[in-house]
């Protein structure tokens, strides 16, 4: 009976035991589960004060109204000059305008773009707060990140439109950049939410109000000219003609390279011989095979006419580069050659890897439709469309810029155009929210896209340093000065002469034609 018991006792004690343990082991399991879902749920995704990693994603996007400069070091100066001019900003002052830029980006000549577009944003915000006519509401600057692609548009178009019902009271956003599809649809996106979009250096004609008489983009105004005028421009300068000129085109395309390609295809009808593809990668940054492909389309433009000398070209700037190369190894030497393109030119200065023999040919020359360039003014003698008074606005401005209160800024460089034309694209954007608001109050959100149609005329138009900016009933700019630039043998730009799409410059009174 004692053994028994003792047996019994021990079980008991055993199972008792065997829960002790089993129960613990399941307090701890849960315990560790519970700090795993607390850890995930607390994940710090952030990156600065409106600025996240969206999952599965390492990139920080959204808008930034502090110091963060997205991880780029040449941002730092420029990104402090903006920070110090919002602190000067007396709360319910002001106004927000958003510079929308792939500040992220990895492309060395995209980053370069977002910089002076930044320089020229940021210059333009200080002359408006320190205008001597002491006019309102002041301007705030904040920078708006979709991605070096664009590819989270949509997170920061939600973000922007939340600020314009918060205090921060955005009233417009500036800048796009490339005329990318992502940044196609964040600019259709933001205005169907009704916010005003004032693009920089977009020139894709399907990034543009008015085609076919529909405005696809309501309440955005542009200061470069469409692709179709920058084209017409080109065949001005250069007396382009079906009987002389060849294409050569971005396959899959893109809506800048699509629409230079069916601008320049509006020039060549009745063409002798039929336009040039190539294939570029989907990132049009990187280097692919497409070398191999201009190297056999130099062989074709060797059988055609001495009379074929001129070369329209629509893609990207890599490619434009891989294809000068192969211009410069062609077979037929003795052949005359002049390759004209879009905007995307300005590129090419500088880059190392433009092969120094090509443009040392004198029998290659390179030029393009620049959205802006320094000398434009100060060397062409255009009574109209423009004047170097107003291009030494911007100058004198950058001469304050080196230093405090207005400055530093970084390093600037203006032969690329992208700091003058960022410059006028914010310069539009206050004109709009002060037009829609004369007595100096805040204006409201719909009312601001409005004002696009009446900036025109010799009082009411943008005398930007590009020139002036006067736009239609859709928000493109009228005639507006395309400066032709050449690329020298030494990879710097060389300003050739100012060309127009409608072949002379506008009128005095600069009002768009019925």
């Amino acid at each position: 009976m004692a053994r028994w018991w003792t047996w019994l006792r021990e079980d008991v004690w055993e199972i008792r035991f065997r829960r002790y343990v089993a129960l613990a082991l399941a307090a701890v399991l849960v315990g560790l589960g519970a700090w795993g879902g607390l850890t995930a749920t607390k994940e710090d995704r952030s990156c600065a004060a409106g600025v996240v990693r969206p999952e599965g994603s390492d990139e920080c996007v959204g808008v930034s109204s502090t110091t963060y400069a997205f991880g780029r070091a040449q941002f730092t100066e420029t990104v402090r000059a903006i920070n110090r001019e919002n602190h000067r900003l007396a709360p319910g002052s002001y106004v927000t305008v958003a510079l929308l830029e792939p500040f992220t980006a990895t492309d060395p000549d995209n980053l370069d773009d977002v910089l002076h577009e930044l320089q020229g944003a940021y210059l333009a915000q200080y002359q408006a707060n320190h205008d001597t006519t002491g006019l309102k509401p002041k301007i705030r600057l904040v920078l708006a990140n979709p991605g070096a692609t664009g590819t989270h548009w949509r997170h920061t178009v939600d973000q922007l439109e939340r600020m314009t019902k918060s205090p921060d009271r955005l009233r417009a956003v500036t800048g796009v950049g490339l005329s990318t599809d992502n940044n196609k649809e964040a600019v259709k996106e933001l205005t169907r939410r009704g916010i005003p979009v004032i693009g920089s250096s977009i020139t894709a004609d399907d990034l543009a109000n008015g085609q076919d008489g529909k405005d696809p983009f309501p309440g955005l105004a542009r200061v470069s000219p469409t692709n179709t005028d920058e084209a017409r421009a080109l065949a001005s300068f250069a007396k382009v003609s079906a009987s002389n000129a060849f294409l050569v085109y971005d396959r899959t395309g893109d809506p800048y390279t699509r629409t230079l390609q069916q601008s320049f295809e509006k020039m060549l009808k009745g063409a002798r011989y039929e336009a040039q593809p190539f294939t570029p990668p989907a990132d049009r940054s990187k280097e692919g095979s497409t070398a191999n492909v201009f190297a056999q389309i130099t062989n074709i433009l060797c059988n055609t006419p001495k009379s074929t000398d001129t070369l329209l070209f629509a893609g990207r700037h890599t490619q434009l580069r891989q294809f000068i190369n192969a211009l410069g190894a062609r077979g037929c030497v003795d052949r005359r050659f002049t390759v004209l393109t879009g905007d995307e030119g300005s590129y090419l200065a500088g880059d190392e890897d433009l092969d120094p023999t090509a443009l040392k040919d004198p029998r290659l020359s390179v030029r393009y439709a620049a959205l802006a360039h320094p000398q434009a003014w100060l060397k062409d003698s255009a009574k109209t469309g423009g004047s170097e008074a107003d291009a030494k606005v911007l100058q004198r401005l950058l001469d304050s810029a080196e230093r405090e209160p207005a400055g530093p800024i970084g390093k600037v460089a203006l032969d690329d155009g992208q700091l003058i034309i960022g410059y006028d694209a914010m310069r539009l954007a206050v004109r709009g929210i002060r037009g829609a608001s004369p007595t100096g109050k805040i204006p409201a959100l719909a009312d601001v896209g409005l004002q696009w149609p009446q900036v025109k005329g010799a009082q009411l138009r943008v005398s930007g340093a590009s020139g002036w900016i006067c736009l239609d009933a859709h928000g493109n700019p009228y005639d507006k000065a395309v400066p032709i630039v050449e690329l020298t043998p030494d990879s710097r730009t060389r300003f050739v002469r100012i060309a127009w799409p409608e072949g002379k410059p506008p009128a005095a009174e600069c009002l768009p034609p019925s």
